[in-house]
């Protein structure tokens, strides 16, 4: 009984003890939870109509849509630029999708596998028009075509695996393809639903063809608003407020955006960089004037032109080297040249100029063997076969070959990296084999039998060999500005230290206002994603570590001035309130011109006032009237004109964008065009359409669209 005394004594210690580790466990859980969340928060791309996308999935959609670029352009890679359009093309895509996907599953609206078939049939769809199954000799997409490709890729799949894995790629080009289609219509079904809401009447189409066809000739007198001084007219803050309120709507922003101010600094070459790489480049220049085989000099120049030994067309060089190439005689070589726009120095030597085929049409038998002594003898036994008549496919099937024709275009090999000795040979070859001539090319690994069938756009073509060295800065140039602009940024720790000392050093503050985080560059400078984070992580006032950023040429140092919340501008940003300001000075000026003008009842009067009077034609209620004396488009003007009869002067005022303006009519007439009532109804409703066609903003601004792509890429 004592010892059951003694642990009821310790009871509330043993509850306090139990609680705590009750508590730890379920917290350790919950910042097990919370860590999970954060986890996966950091991976999301973004967010559309409350569906998170995370950035494998995003990369996966990218990946996609590169494939299909470098099939269909028959490229191995993307700059950093194109693959930048490609993430934006995709992200853009795959919201407009969400959001028209939504917005159909609401109506009711589908695209049905039957109605694709039945577009498939049709073959009018202008992106199948751009796939390999199109029929050569109707022009038009053919459905058999694909069927017939469908099917072998699955035959492939499960009886030849290597087959298939080459058939993959236009596989999944097509599977892409497809779906996209299918997003097209679904769309373009919304959008024919929404333009069956847009009517027109016979009224208003008449009022519409009369406002496009009703011309005047008038005199206009102007009071323009820069005649008056800005010195001469005060502004209040609590008329810049009045001003805000008035024009509000105006300054709604979709995205938060930030306002920066940076030094940019871009290393470039020394005098004595310029002078060490004038000397090589020169030395370059006499070895490659005195080479027989220019490779090896241009190997170890490291030239940005590669040499292939082979003629090509001027579109295969850069603009610079091709616009100098018809100037340059056969077998010179050229001085040292500088061209500042791309910061290269340049050498050219023109081995050989011919007239040569844009196009060739041949036909080729590959012939290999395990054993290399039966090759030649093969490889003559085909030859002498089709000497003597006999039929290349017919031949070329017994050795497991089609022999059908192919044609080659000059753009499919002249921009290639590097061609070997074989490659050369081949292409030198089929530009100057004799037509329908049967070649036996003895190559490095077996023969082939090579015949040029057809041959078309005979083009100058050039066998150039080019020196292109950059202007670039060495270590040492580096390693100096670094330390110096290391220098400047740890000593100006502020903004106003930044803007007070950066000339000192010969640097140049930047403004931007109004930054995305959909941007790619800051500054349009390229590797500067870390720079784009800090921008968006930072607070006003704070200023960013060093960047080295650029192609490794530029420094840079950021502060952050503003942050742009999303929804209405706040009336104090400045860019805002210099618009809101001007907003209020052209009012006061029209205030003051309005009351100077009071007593203006004809043309005369006006001038006497001090008016530029000047002649305007064709005037259409249509379109805004441009006036030449203040340069601005007033379409206050268009209205008037058109209420007012041949003759008179309206002696109301015009209060415009640029100036006071008083007018007379001069001439009326109605063009001798015919109004055909369907006609113009059909251009009504199509402009309604126009007009309804920011229905895709309005959407987007309802879907609470989250772009987190500046993290990721």
């Amino acid at each position: 009984m004592a010892a059951i005394g003694k642990i009821r004594s310790w009871g509330p210690a043993l509850i306090t003890v139990i609680g705590l580790a009750l508590f730890a466990f379920i917290a350790e859980e919950l910042f097990r939870s919370c860590d999970s969340l954060k986890n996966q928060e950091r991976q999301r791309v973004g967010e559309v109509l409350g569906k998170k996308i995370d950035v494998q999935e995003f990369q996966k959609l990218v990946d996609e849509y590169t494939d299909v670029l470098k099939m269909t352009q028959g490229r191995e890679n993307l700059t950093d630029a194109e693959l930048n359009q490609v993430k934006d093309m995709v992200w853009n895509q795959y919201v407009q999708n969400s959001i028209i996907e939504k917005e159909a599953k609401a109506l009711g609206l589908t695209v049905t596998d039957e109605e694709m078939q039945a577009m498939f049939q049709q073959g009018t769809n202008p992106a199948l028009q751009q796939t390999p199954f199109v029929n050569q000799q109707t022009g038009r997409f053919d459905v058999n075509q694909l069927k017939q490709f469908l099917a072998q890729y699955n035959n492939a799949k499960k009886q030849n695996p290597q087959m298939a894995e080459q058939y993959r790629s236009l596989y999944n080009y097509w599977t892409f393809l497809e779906k996209n289609i299918r997003q097209q219509l679904l769309a373009q079904k919304y959008q024919a639903l929404l333009g069956g809401c847009m009517l027109s009447n016979p009224i208003s189409a008449r009022m519409a063809f009369d406002g496009e066809n009703q011309e005047s000739d008038i005199m206009l007198a102007a009071f323009p608003y820069s005649e008056i001084n800005d010195n001469k007219v005060q502004v209040t803050d609590e008329e810049i407020k009045a001003k805000y309120e008035e024009l509000k709507p105006r300054f709604k922003q979709t995205d938060e955006t930030r306002d920066i101010k940076y030094v940019d600094f871009a290393v470039t070459a020394s005098p004595a960089d310029r002078n060490a790489l004038n000397k090589t480049v020169a030395a370059y220049r006499e070895e490659l004037a005195n080479a027989a085989d220019p490779a090896e000099v241009i190997r170890k120049s490291a030239s940005q032109v590669s040499y292939l030994g082979i003629p090509q067309t001027k579109t295969a060089f850069p603009l610079d080297i091709a616009n100098r190439l018809d100037s340059i005689a056969v077998g010179t070589t050229t001085a040292v040249i500088e061209n500042k726009q791309d910061n290269t120095l340049n050498i050219i030597k023109l081995i050989a100029k011919q007239q040569l085929p844009d196009s060739i049409e041949f036909r080729a038998i590959q012939v290999i063997d395990a054993d290399a002594s039966k090759v030649k003898t093969k490889a003559d036994s085909i030859y002498n076969a089709l000497q003597g008549g006999a039929d290349f496919e017919t031949i070329a099937k017994k050795y497991g070959q089609t022999g059908e024709k192919t044609w080659l275009t000059s753009p499919q090999y002249q921009t290639s990296n590097s061609m070997d000795k074989d490659s050369r040979t081949y292409l030198n070859t089929l530009n100057t084999a004799a037509l329908n001539s049967v070649v036996n090319l003895p190559m490095t690994n077996g023969h082939i039998i090579l015949q040029v069938t057809d041959r078309r756009s005979m083009v100058d073509k050039y066998t150039v060999a080019v020196i292109k060295k950059s202007i670039d800065f060495t270590k040492d140039t580096y390693s100096a500005a670094y330390n110096k602009f290391s220098q400047f940024v740890s000593e100006n720790q502020t903004l106003e230290a930044i803007e007070k000392n950066a000339a000192k050093y010969g640097y140049q503050v930047s403004e931007r206002p109004h930054m995305r985080n959909s941007e790619h560059y800051v500054a349009g400078i390229h590797s500067t994603r870390e720079a784009l984070k800090w921008i968006f992580d930072a607070k006003p006032g704070e200023v960013s570590p060093l960047y080295e950023c650029g192609d490794n040429d530029h420094l840079l140092v950021v502060a952050l001035t503003g942050v742009n919340k999303k929804g209405y501008l706040p009336v104090d940003n400045k860019e805002l309130k210099d618009y809101l300001k001007s907003e209020v000075m052209k009012d006061k000026k029209a205030a003051q011109i309005l009351e100077k003008v009071k007593s203006v009842k004809t043309l005369a009067d006006a001038k006497a006032q001090g008016a530029k009077v000047d002649t305007v034609k064709q005037v259409t209620f249509n379109a805004p009237v441009f006036v030449k004396v203040t340069g601005a488009s007033e379409p206050a003007l268009s209205g008037a004109v058109a209420a007012t009869q041949k003759g008179k002067f309206c002696a109301t005022p015009i209060k415009g964008n640029a100036g006071v303006y008083f007018f007379q009519v001069e001439e009326k007439k109605t063009l001798d065009n015919k109004f055909d009532a369907k006609a113009a109804e059909e251009r009504q409703k199509q402009r309604a359409m126009q007009s309804a066609g920011n229905f895709m903003q309005e959407l987007y601004q309802n879907a609470e669209v989250k772009d987190n792509r500046y993290l990721f890429f």
